[in-house]
């Protein structure tokens, strides 16, 4: 995508004790000092020299089995799980009270979670809910009429070849653009569809039997030959696909493209039908074309395809995203794939657990708002922005004492660091549901409708002055990020409790774990990505060349670095990928070290648990980061996720922090030791 995609911390959940305190973020007067280290899972047959993740968590791994219904498992689960149950309960109160005014968010929240428990209504029904966009497809008589349908199931949220969004224009961030982009595929990755290792080739062979499968299941008569039309189209699509790396590139995916000049791109895709069907039609001048040489490629593509393959193949990416909300047998097909061969996972969720992630998924904020009057006191957002300030603090301090960053540089890089807005917990201001209806006895047609609500209350932002209140996470949310196109770092309530942030230990675990975090947030300013947009979110060159020379040589370092991991046989990570992410974890526990080390004013730190403050600090970064994972899901996570798998976000982090080997008297010839010189030190 064009947009400077907010950099999100990862795709689950953390969040933040009570408890009032100094700016320092130190804590409360009295309070006892409880290290916060799980030393029962420390493996004390593991130098903490030779392998530090294994050290800090290997009685764990030894002793946890992932969960039936799970990919991966880890510290961020035990938050994630916390949050559900505490969901649960709001949405299952929701749900009981039929007293709740209609109209009201609670009756909404009801309705939806009713419509989705409500099972056996939707055994009787099997597919047909998808009968009326079905009759839609089928009934399309040539080409042109491709461009409307396209536009309307993007508006319904079905995965279609053109993706769309509105986010600020990345070279004027005071009005908002509509985003074309490469979409359409059905698995994670155009590596799915076209290397030829065998994992991968085995994979592809199982997506084509579970399209022939699902067509089926509605009827088709010649749904195998459909399934192998449908991974032909999908894998032409693949071809003339970006790479992750190529869509890394801000500068490369802003491509302001006239409205009267669509029609160079893709001749033959119907423009004025598109935009008018989107409802974008007289709002814009210009679009976002992210990455031009697809939608060219697209466009060759849909001139050459049947239209009778385009159908099916539209029939089935419908019916791929909402076998979800159908009867059992497609719920399970869908499972059956997307989880189990594909990562591994042999058991479905439990459905309330289902049901209240539609819920969080379709009407978030209303969710939300319940959420942090239940979960998320005032003092607990106090104590959180203390944190933050300090972290900015060390940052600041940090930025006069970089070795690859000159006079002029610094001056700019103060600038966008006394600019970064910050949002904590929850939104000042939340948003209005009131036109979005949600019944109690219709599961797809509140999909639809909740799809159709966000699409447009995006599309709508087109011409209107730029709301910075808003937010990209729902509160309840565990993770958190940086928007370069706002400057801003958010952290949701979800993310700043236990067992990030422990109100009852010692400030040192905190700085390794909640402290690591909301630096690695702050240091995507000035990653790769982040580095070039200004403090107003516009991206601008403020870098002199030989800064920029300084800082690639560090980056070229660090892409060798995590490339050489293997997390799986025969899988090496892309160093290249993961960078921007991996240039803040090594930035935000370096800073959060800084950090802790002038909460301490001046102070020694206590020996806890047998472990120095220093000590304690990085056992909290590899604490936050345990987790055990599927090879399948690692495979996915390796060919398309930025972030570095979590054993990797530990080792690949420590080595290149000179304090780790002073606490841990890291010497020549242990297994953790880096020379000085093959260290990579950002911040």
């Amino acid at each position: 995508m064009s947009r400077g995609a907010p950099h999100f911390l990862m795709l689950l959940a953390l969040s933040i004790a009570s408890g009032a305190c100094a700016q320092t973020g130190a804590l409360d007067a009295g309070a006892p000092a409880v290290s916060g280290i799980e030393t029962q899972y420390i493996d004390t047959n593991v130098r903490a020299q030779d392998d530090f993740f294994r050290f800090v968590n290997g009685k764990w791994l030894a002793s946890t089995d992932i969960p039936a219904d799970k990919a991966s498992f880890g510290s961020f689960d035990v938050r994630y799980e916390e949050s559900l149950a505490q969901l649960r309960d709001i949405v299952e109160t929701a749900s009981r009270d039929t007293g709740a005014p209609e109209g009201s968010d609670v009756r909404r929240i009801g309705n939806l979670y009713r419509s989705f428990m409500d099972e056996a209504r939707l055994e009787t029904l099997g597919s047909t809910p998808l009968n009326g966009e079905l009759q839609a497809i089928a009934t399309v008589r040539d080409k042109s009429e491709l461009a409307p349908l396209i536009a309307h199931l993007q508006e319904i949220g079905v995965t279609v070849p053109l993706g769309q969004s509105v986010h600020l224009d990345n070279k004027d961030s005071s009005r908002y653009v509509f985003d074309v982009s490469q979409d359409g595929l059905g698995m994670p990755d155009r590596d799915y569809y076209l290397k030829d290792d065998a994992e991968l080739k085995k994979i592809r062979g199982q997506y084509q039997a579970h399209i022939g499968r699902s067509l089926a299941l509605i009827g088709d008569k010649a749904s195998a030959d459909e399934a192998r039309k449908i991974l032909a189209l999908e894998t032409a699509i693949a071809k003339v696909q970006w790479t992750q790396v190529q869509n890394r590139d801000p500068v490369k995916v802003y491509n302001k493209v006239e409205i009267g000049r669509l029609r160079a791109l893709a001749p033959d895709f119907d423009w004025k039908r598109y935009l008018v069907a989107a409802g974008v039609d007289g709002k814009v001048d210009y679009l976002i074309v992210s990455q031009p040489s697809y939608v060219s490629g697209f466009g060759r593509i849909l001139d050459r395809t049947p239209l009778a393959v385009w159908k099916s193949y539209l029939r089935w990416r419908l019916l791929s995203n909402y076998s979800p909300y159908l009867s059992r047998q497609y719920v399970d097909e869908n499972f059956a794939f997307f989880q189990t061969a594909l990562q591994g996972v042999p058991e479905n969720r439990p459905r309330w657990k289902r049901g209240v992630r539609l819920v969080d998924q379709s009407i978030g904020e209303a969710l939300g708002r319940l959420y942090v009057e239940k979960h998320f006191p005032p003092p607990s957002k106090a104590r959180a922005d203390a944190l933050v300030r300090n972290l900015l603090e060390a940052f600041r301090r940090d930025i006069d004492e970089l070795d690859w960053m000159g006079p002029e540089t610094r001056r700019q890089a103060q600038v966008k660091l006394a600019a970064i807005a910050t949002k904590i917990g929850y939104p000042d201001k939340w948003r209005d549901y009131s036109r979005l209806e949600l019944a109690a006895d219709d599961l797809v047609g509140n999909v639809m409708r909740a799809q159709r609500f966000e699409y447009l209350r995006n599309v709508n932002k087109l011409g209107q002055p730029v709301d910075h209140s808003e937010w990209e996470m729902t509160p309840q949310t565990v993770n958190a990020y940086y928007e370069p196109e706002r400057n801003e770092i958010v952290f949701p309530a979800g993310i700043l409790q236990p067992p990030f942030f422990n109100a009852a230990a010692d400030d040192a675990v905190n700085y390794g774990s909640i402290g690591g975090i909301i630096g690695h947030e702050i240091s995507h300013a000035f990653d790769d990505q982040g580095s070039q947009y200004d403090e107003k979110g516009n991206l601008r060159n403020w870098w002199t060349a030989q800064d920029h020379k300084a800082f690639a040589a560090k980056t070229k370092a660090l892409v060798a670095e995590y490339s050489a991991f293997e997390p799986v046989p025969g899988y090496r990570l892309n160093g290249e990928l993961t960078l921007g992410e991996n240039i803040a974890d090594n930035s935000g526990l370096a800073v959060a070290f800084k950090a802790y080390l002038l909460s301490l004013g001046g102070k020694a730190a206590p020996v806890l648990d047998g472990f120095t403050g220093e000590q304690r600090l990085y056992i909290g970064w590899a604490q936050a980061w345990r987790e055990k994972d599927r090879d399948n899901f690692l495979i996915k996570l390796i060919k398309s996720d930025p972030h570095s798998p979590p054993a990797q976000r530990t080792l690949g982090v420590v080595v290149n922090q000179p304090a780790f080997y002073q606490a841990f008297s890291v010497k020549p010839g242990d297994r953790m030791y880096l020379p000085p010189q093959q260290r990579v030190i950002m911040w």
